[in-house]
């Protein structure tokens, strides 16, 4: 008898009657109950958070910024989570969200307490404080619940942190642009200050040579002004001399004017009865009967003689007008010299004043010529430090950031955020629900490895009996729980990937390395079963539960304890579940291979185990007949 006659007898055997084949279906759907049912229950409950309900309240009485603006971030907060829906958010009462909490209404609480904007803003005012937010859970809800809470209450943390560092660091950054435009107004002062002070140097120059020749020139001038004040001492009393002789010349030129003028009235008098005895004489000549051209020549005669008169009176005539022109201006002078004799005390006084005066100039005039000499050297030095500053605010300016809104965004932004994290995975998941897969279908083939011999009998009596060799009984008894757990993987990865929609990166190698898994799993299962009896399904049942322990399905296997690292490295469990995660995310690798080689000899250590038994089952025994325990 072959080991395939045996397996299709023992088929043949579950498959007569009614509830023999529901039992054999029955066997083939374990796995699919268990993996499937669990996978899809589990397949994305980070998208379905949505409907986990949250509480939320703010206390949050607001503050005023840095500018003055007035700020609730606690109510902005509140609104932004609300507004999320990444939970089913309730904003309620402190009290109503603690008593929610409690009594299993809410999952958890995050709470915004008063001064929230008052501690966060004071960041940007120099005046910090730690705000605080409040989270309450409650474990006696759900565990997870709680996990989840904490990494909402950090990441709302973390975005509150860097809103507030960014708006900080934008005031910041604004702080240094008003400092480049006044450093930028500084510059151009200085600028004008140094072109200034150039001038100012120059005119200084300019006014330096002018005070040393003013200093110069008032010298002379007090020197000229001193003979000046020693010559017209003695004006006052030789103006008044001058005075009253002009006045004596005046009276003296009147005298002669006055007889200058009886002369001249004297003359103009003959000068009329000369006149008048000319007609007379034309009329005494006519009325004695004289002919007229002897009158003419008469008077003519007469004429003549008259002449030197005439010319005499035109003399006295002209000498009078001149006798009275200089008697007016002897008095104008007489009149003058009066008040030059009445105003030489004053001048004399003012020409002293005046020497006086260009003396305190000439000693004023030296001093300020040494003072500008003075002031030339300071003037020089502020040219030179007003060039300096120049040139240093020049090189300042270039020095001070100065960013555009865009960049003083991006830099705020970066100085809040310093540290972006660019996840770069070699290979995805995708959901939580394909992240558990391999552990799932793995636990799944060895449930379905294990119930197979709850009805199947690893080793067959008839074949013991007839004498089969017992490598044929082994493999015989092992084929049939073979070819139902392949059975079982095919409808578990129609369901894992069509039902509920898992995506396998290389499906064909990853059904092929199920198929392996499924023989191995069956082969161990079965030499429990066939070594030792009813205790190897206790023994089928100790396995499973060390290799859920070691195997590393949900946490890496390195986080177990130190004491549980010889079950993952000897126990199959491990390398299926390594081996479905390479072909469910990556594909094949050579680490791969180790898995296969691993999964290969516990397959023939099953059959090799099965072998022993199977010799072992050749003696009957009365234990063997009659064992003490019968599952």
């Amino acid at each position: 008898m072959n080991a395939f006659r045996i397996a299709r007898n023992e088929l043949r055997r579950l498959s007569t009657g009614t509830m023999p084949k529901l039992a054999l279906v029955a066997l083939v759907l374990v796995p699919l109950l268990y993996a499937s049912f669990y996978l899809y229950a589990n397949y994305d409950p980070y998208g379905r958070l949505d409907k986990l309900p949250a509480a939320v309240f703010t206390s949050d009485t607001g503050a005023q910024d840095a500018s003055g603006q007035q700020r609730n971030v606690g109510r902005e907060v509140t609104d932004e989570l609300v507004k999320s829906g990444t939970f089913q958010w309730h904003e309620v009462s402190e009290q109503e969200a603690r008593d929610g909490v409690r009594d299993d209404r809410y999952s958890f609480a995050i709470g915004i307490p008063s001064g929230f904007s008052a501690a966060l803003l004071g960041v940007g005012t120099f005046q910090p404080q730690q705000a605080t937010i409040t989270l309450t859970t409650n474990d006696a809800n759900n565990y997870l619940s709680g996990t989840i809470a904490k990494q909402v209450a950090e990441q709302v943390r973390k975005t509150i942190a860097e809103k507030v560092g960014s708006e900080a660091a934008d005031r910041f950054l604004v702080g240094f642009s008003t400092i480049y435009a006044k450093i930028q107004e500084a510059s151009t002062g200085a600028s004008q200050l140094a072109d200034g002070a150039t001038q100012l140097k120059s005119g200084q120059q300019q006014l330096a040579d002018g005070a040393a020749k003013l200093a110069d020139g008032s010298s002379t001038l007090a020197t000229g002004l001193g003979t000046l004040k020693s010559s017209t001492a003695d004006l006052p009393s030789q103006t008044q001399k001058l005075a009253d002789g002009a006045s004596q010349v005046a009276a003296g030129d009147q005298k002669v004017a006055d007889a200058a003028s009886l002369a001249a009235t004297a003359s103009s008098g003959i000068q009329g009865k000369l006149d008048s005895y000319r007609t007379q004489l034309q009329t005494d000549l006519r009325n004695a009967g004289v002919p007229e051209d002897q009158i003419t020549a008469i008077v003519a005669r007469a004429d003549q003689l008259r002449a030197p008169v005439d010319q005499a009176n035109s003399k006295i005539q002209q000498a009078n007008g001149d006798l009275a022109k200089l008697a007016d201006g002897a008095r104008q002078v007489s009149d003058g010299a009066a008040k030059l004799a009445a105003a030489s005390p004053q001048l004399a006084n003012g020409i002293a004043q005046a020497s006086d005066g260009a003396n305190q100039l000439k000693d004023g005039a030296a001093q300020l010529n040494d003072g500008e000499k003075t002031a030339v050297n300071g003037t020089n030095q502020l040219a030179d430090g007003a060039v300096k500053l120049r040139d240093g605010l020049a090189a300042g300016l270039k020095e001070i950031p100065n960013p555009d809104d865009p960049t003083r965004s991006a830099t705020a932004n970066t100085i809040a955020d310093p540290v972006a994290v660019n996840a770069n995975g070699e290979a995805s998941a995708g959901t939580y629900g394909a992240g558990l897969a391999p552990f799932f279908i793995s636990l799944a083939t060895w449930i379905g490895a294990f119930v197979l011999f709850l009805i199947l009998r690893p080793l067959s009596t008839r074949a013991l009996t007839a004498g089969a060799a017992p490598f044929r009984v082994a493999v015989g008894g092992w084929l049939s729980s073979a070819l139902l757990g392949m059975a079982q993987v095919i409808v578990l990865f129609g369901a894992v990937t069509w039902l509920v929609g898992i995506h396998i990166a290389h499906p064909l190698g990853a059904i092929g390395f199920a198929l392996l898994v499924s023989l191995t799993f069956t082969s161990v299962v079965h030499a429990l079963n066939a070594f030792f009896g009813a205790v190897g399904k206790f023994l089928g049942l100790v396995l499973l539960v060390l290799q859920l322990v070691s195997a590393g399905g949900t946490f890496p296997w390195q986080t177990i304890p130190d004491a549980l690292y010889p079950l993952h490295v000897v126990l199959p469990m491990g390398y299926a579940i390594d081996g479905f995660r390479h072909l469910f995310y990556s594909g094949a690798t050579v680490q791969i291979l180790g898995d296969i080689g691993v999964l290969l000899a516990y397959l023939a250590g099953g059959v090799l185990v099965s072998t022993l038994a199977a010799r072992k089952r050749r003696v009957w025994t009365v234990s063997a007949l009659k064992p003490e325990l019968s599952l």
